[in-house]
């Protein structure tokens, strides 16, 4: 344990005096930030419907036909109660929840307006416009229903969309915040940034100016060498990450409801993955260019298969299985949820499951494909 302790400090030291490295730390998560918020589409395709149908007449279905017809929605799961379709939010089954009341039918021809509830998940950037899609589709319902009533009827004197009154509400979100949404992203980024980028460059650069082959001739292991090269980086991870929780909560009022405890064990467990995927890319790489040039290859696919800036659903089918194997994109679904919706361990396990499984896969196979005596 000296010798690895000695070798931490000496990276350590190395670090903090690299103004570069610094700046690769600090500079590159603001430069995506500015550039791929302005870039990104939120889209909505497919979003999940959770449909409660306490009617069940014509009027009804009709609805649940448009909902259905659409392009940006699709209907998930029914149920006869609230509370079942509040538990579909939680649990993200659904992205929407959509209630039509007993008596609809009846109040959309002659009584007063019929009362339609949403329950939209505020966590998800595209909230507001699944709400506005929503709120469109039951305003066309009724103009078409009443349209047809008056060539029906010539006495009907409804007017178009004014036969149904929608009151919708955000959940986990309620005023739309979109800096809320981009905030925890970033986070992502700082800490992915850190584990991998700098740890492929950091272990090349030893072998571009020949300092890795002095510690190569002394009597450290393996295992202590990795160790003692991995540890700064990954406490040094942790740092950035309160950091950026901290930055976040004062510039941007960043709501965190969930555990910070858990937030920071589920980001020492990602750490490991980031770190074993540098570690890897080192392995198969003899210069800091070519190190960075693989490394940007792949942030940049699974940044963009995590559903970091645009929602997973709204992907082809095979983007979507694509997707899960994003380390990337399991995290962000557990940073969104610990701190928006303040799920606790029993709604993340899955998703730190697979992280820990990822973590001990990759750094095994980064560890088992490094040699000590690579030159």
């Amino acid at each position: 344990m000296q010798t690895v302790f000695y070798l931490i400090q000496k990276e350590a030291l190395q670090v903090l005096r690299d103004r570069v490295m610094m700046l690769q730390i600090f500079l590159i998560p603001l430069v995506q930030l500015l550039v791929i918020t302005s870039a990104a589409t939120f889209e909505v395709r497919e979003a999940k419907v959770h449909l409660i149908d306490a009617d069940h007449t014509p009027a009804s279905r009709r609805v649940a036909d448009a909902f259905r017809a659409s392009e940006h929605f699709a209907i998930a799961e029914r149920s006869a109660g609230v509370d079942a379709g509040s538990q579909s939010l939680q649990t993200r089954r659904a992205d929407l929840v959509l209630h039509v009341p007993a008596q609809f039918g009846h109040d959309l021809q002659a009584g007063p307006p019929p009362n339609v509830r949403l329950l939209v998940n505020g966590e998800k950037a595209s909230a507001g416009i699944m709400q506005s899609y929503a709120q469109q589709i039951l305003q066309d319902v009724a103009s078409d229903y009443a349209a047809e009533l008056r060539v029906q009827d010539a006495s009907y004197t409804g007017g178009p969309r004014a036969q149904m009154e929608v009151r919708s509400r955000l959940r986990y979100n309620a005023a739309l915040e979109y800096d809320d949404y981009m905030a925890s992203g970033i986070l992502t980024l700082l800490v992915t940034i850190i584990g991998t980028l700098l740890t492929a460059q950091n272990i090349v650069r030893e072998q571009e100016i020949g300092t890795i082959e002095q510690l190569n001739v002394t009597p450290m292991t393996k295992g202590q060498f990795i160790v003692g090269k991995l540890l700064p980086f990954w406490v040094l991870g942790l740092i950035e990450f309160g950091l950026g929780l901290i930055v976040a909560w004062l510039a941007y009022d960043l709501p965190i409801r969930g555990s910070l405890l858990l937030l920071f064990v589920v980001a020492g467990v990602y750490l490991t993955v980031a770190l074993g995927i540098g570690l890897l890319i080192s392995t198969v790489v003899n210069t800091q260019q070519q190190a960075m040039l693989v490394t940007f290859f792949v942030l940049v696919l699974y940044l963009l298969m995590s559903g970091l800036f645009t929602p997973v659903a709204s992907m082809p089918t095979w983007a979507e299985w694509v997707a899960e194997l994003s380390p990337l994109k399991h995290f962000i679904e557990i940073m969104r949820t610990v701190l928006m919706k303040g799920a606790g361990p029993l709604d993340i396990w899955q998703p730190t499951v697979i992280l820990a499984g990822y973590g001990g896969l990759i750094l095994s196979v980064a560890v088992r494909q490094y040699s000590k005596t690579k030159t």
